[in-house]
Parts: C-alpha cells; sequence; structure tokens
C-alpha cells in the first residue's frame, strides 16, 4: 500500500491550496456576512466556480469521469488530499463542484442513467448550473435500516405516484436545486427486503412536492437547507426511474461508499485546523504566569489530536485506496471504520481547540463552533455509529468462523498432577 501523493496529486493540491489562500479565505468573513443577511447564494460564487473550472480545479470527485465531460478525473486515492484541503472551508467544495450531496448524485446517474436522463440531469449538474437533493431519510421510521422506509412508489399505467415524507434532505432550500433523487418501495410485498425500493428522478417543481421547512441542526440553519418535504400524489413518467425496479438498495449503497471517503477526509481537513488554532491560541495566551501550551494537560491535547489526525488519515487512504483496486462492495468494512471513526475524531479535537481558546471557542469569532456542530452531525449523516459499528463486529465474526477454536493453542489452564 502506497499512499504518498504522486506528482499530479501533489501539483493539484499546492494549486488548490493556493486557490483557497488567494480567493476562498480571504472571502470567509463576507460569505458569513451575505448569508447572515439573506445573501444566497453568496455574490461571488459564480465568479469563483468560472475560475475554479478554467483552473481544472473541478468535478475531481468522479474516477468514472469521461473525457468528453468536464473536470479533471482522479482517483479516490488522489482525490482524498484535495478534499481534505476543502474542508478547512465548508462551503467552499461548491466552487469546484465537489460539493455534497451533488457529488453522490452525480456518481448515481453517471452509473445508472439512461442517455435521456443524463442530458437532462447529470450533464447541468457536471457543469454547475443545477444544484440536487438525495431524498431517503424519513421522520416515522429508523432510516439507518434502508428497508424501513415507507414513501411508496407506485406504478399507475405510464407513471409512477409517489406519495410520502422525508426530512433533513440536505440541498432542498437551495434556490438552484432543481431535481429529487427519491428512494422508495416500489414493491413493498417482495419477499426480499432488499429487493424493494427503487429510486426515481423527480423534478423540484413537480406538482405535489412541498418543501415544509429547513430544520435546523445543533440550532443553527444552513441556507441550502436540511429540509422536511413531502411528497403527495406526485406523477412522473416511467421514464424518470432511475436504474430498475427493485435496484434501490444496492444503488444506494453504491452512492455511499466515496461519499463516506469525501466526509471523512474533509472531516480530517477541519481537525487539521482545530489543531493549527489551538497550537497558535496555545502559544500565544498566557495564564497563571505561563503560556498554555506549558501546562501538562493542553501539551497533551496537542499530542494526542496529532496522534489521532495522522491515525484517521491513514485509515481513510487505505480505504480510498481499496475501493480504486477491489471496489466499494469489498471495501465495505474499511468504509464502515472510517465513518464510525472519523467524526468521533473531528469533534474530539474541535473540543480540545475549543476549550484552549475558553469562552471564545464558543463564539462566532471563531470557525470552532460551527466545526463541532457539524462533526456532531456526521455521527448520523450516511448511517449513525451504531449501524456501522454493528457491521463491523458482524464481518469480525464472520471471519473469524472458520477459525474458531483456534485461539484454544494459547490458552495456558493449570497443569493437574
Amino acid at each position: 500500500m502506497h499512499f504518498e501523493f504522486n506528482e499530479r496529486t501533489q501539483a493539484l493540491r499546492d494549486q488548490l491550496i493556493r486557490f483557497m489562500e488567494e480567493n476562498i479565505v480571504p472571502r470567509i468573513g463576507q460569505h458569513r456576512e451575505e448569508v447572515r443577511t439573506g445573501h444566497y447564494p453568496v455574490s461571488f460564487m459564480a465568479d469563483l466556480k468560472e475560475l475554479a473550472r478554467a483552473e481544472g480545479l473541478w468535478n475531481m470527485f468522479l474516477p468514472g469521469l469521461r473525457d468528453d465531460e468536464p473536470g479533471t478525473r482522479l482517483s479516490n486515492l488522489e482525490y482524498a488530499p484535495l478534499a481534505e484541503q476543502m474542508g478547512r472551508v465548508p462551503w467552499c467544495a461548491e466552487v469546484f463542484n465537489c460539493n455534497a450531496p451533488d457529488t453522490g448524485n452525480m456518481e448515481l446517474l453517471h452509473m445508472f442513467a439512461t442517455p435521456a436522463q443524463r442530458e437532462q440531469w447529470l450533464d447541468p449538474l457536471l457543469n454547475g448550473e443545477i444544484r440536487s437533493a438525495f431524498a431517503m431519510t424519513e421522520p416515522d421510521v429508523a432510516s439507518s435500516d434502508a428497508t424501513n422506509i415507507q414513501t411508496l412508489i407506485t406504478r399507475e399505467g405510464g407513471d409512477y405516484v409517489i406519495n410520502g415524507r422525508k426530512w433533513f434532505i440536505s440541498n432542498a432550500s437551495h434556490p438552484h436545486c432543481r431535481l429529487f433523487i427519491l428512494m422508495g418501495k416500489s414493491d413493498p410485498d417482495n419477499s426480499d427486503r432488499h429487493r424493494q425500493q427503487s429510486m426515481v428522478l423527480i423534478p423540484y417543481d413537480a406538482p405535489g412536492v412541498t418543501v415544509e421547512r429547513n430544520i435546523t441542526v445543533m440550532n443553527h440553519t444552513n441556507p441550502h437547507g436540511h429540509c422536511e418535504i413531502t411528497f403527495r400524489n406526485v406523477r412522473v413518467p416511467v421514464s424518470n426511474l432511475l436504474g430498475g425496479e427493485g435496484e434501490g438498495f444496492a444503488m444506494a449503497q453504491a452512492r455511499l461508499g466515496p461519499g463516506r471517503i469525501h466526509h471523512c477526509m474533509r472531516s480530517i481537513g477541519q481537525a487539521e485546523l482545530a489543531l493549527e488554532l489551538m497550537i497558535e491560541r496555545s502559544q500565544e495566551r498566557r495564564a497563571f504566569g505561563k503560556h498554555l501550551h506549558q501546562y501538562g494537560a493542553v501539551s497533551d491535547w496537542i499530542a494526542h489530536s496529532r496522534l489521532e489526525i495522522e491515525q484517521a488519515r491513514l485509515l481513510v487512504l487505505k480505504t480510498a485506496w481499496m475501493i480504486d483496486r477491489v471496489g466499494a462492495k469489498a471495501a465495505a468494512k474499511e468504509i464502515s471504520l472510517i465513518k464510525a471513526l472519523v467524526p468521533k475524531l473531528h469533534t474530539r479535537v474541535v473540543d480540545r481547540a475549543m476549550q484552549t481558546f475558553g469562552a471564545m471557542g464558543v463564539s462566532p469569532d471563531t470557525p470552532l463552533a460551527d466545526m463541532w456542530s457539524q462533526g456532531r452531525a456526521l455521527r448520523f449523516a450516511d448511517g449513525p455509529d451504531e449501524v456501522h459499528l454493528r457491521k463491523i463486529a458482524r464481518m469480525e465474526l464472520k471471519e473469524r468462523q472458520a477459525s474458531l477454536g483456534k485461539g484454544a493453542a494459547y490458552l495456558t489452564p493449570p497443569l493437574r498432577d
């Protein structure tokens, strides 16, 4: 396993860092102020997107990007360090057309869309002209078990009719959102619980679609939205089916593998920034006659944070390497490992930084409070910790089944006369 950056990745990483330092970091305050005053999308986003695309920093997340499609094709391993840098400023992924949930939706369309669906939805997404949302999670069931979802997709002649309620649907408040990829049950009586689900493409303005509210997350309102949406007798033609009937569950799993790499690397980027801020604060702040870093507790926080970030990064890079080599299905355990590990690392490091800053750490004068909230929410996104821990344990038990009893050779019962 070789995780060192190749020349191309290093050059792109350096280029991305320069771009962010020159064009994004100086606008952090302006972005916050424009969003606060209701100006969204922010005034400079279109110009930054045009500049990023001109520099080749565009659609870097998609390993299957075709030669005739806009952007720079990278493997998951090559893209991972770029996602880490983008994580330092959460809103900046949109500048590079590498923002969730559009990235996952573009992957789905890239893999499963018909030529007509590609032209109508994928091409505008690849060009950064529209945004999209993935409608899966529901309020009335534990949606971490996708077989629980209740939204119905009913065939009526040449149409599908959709009825259900979804919530925490990211992007649904974005003014440029034009598409929902909805997962629901098209065959609820199928004896195979993993063949009951399908995905359909629903235009944002389809009759019967109602965005009920933009739900706050940890009392924070995100302008692009984490919305509750009702679908009442929404009718779309059968040509809006994505993939085949009964393939929704398998397609959702295909979508989530690379997406978890992206989430985790962005989290590591935020943890790195938090550590940098913690170190700077500890070197300039004094209490009781000493700089903060001279206290054992603070120096331990710094050391433990570096240890944990390096461990997490290596595991994520290994997972990206495995997806590239053997596919997401074969890397399922590693994907669950990083998803259970990284969000907790994220909040742990940010929490230490907040403590080092004191009261300022929970104020809007640093990014730390927002970063902590994002990390805490990630422990639910793409499946809660407990689902991934359960999956890891089950896979470990299954792998050891064939060698059950071999551990007895290492036991040393007392000798008997």
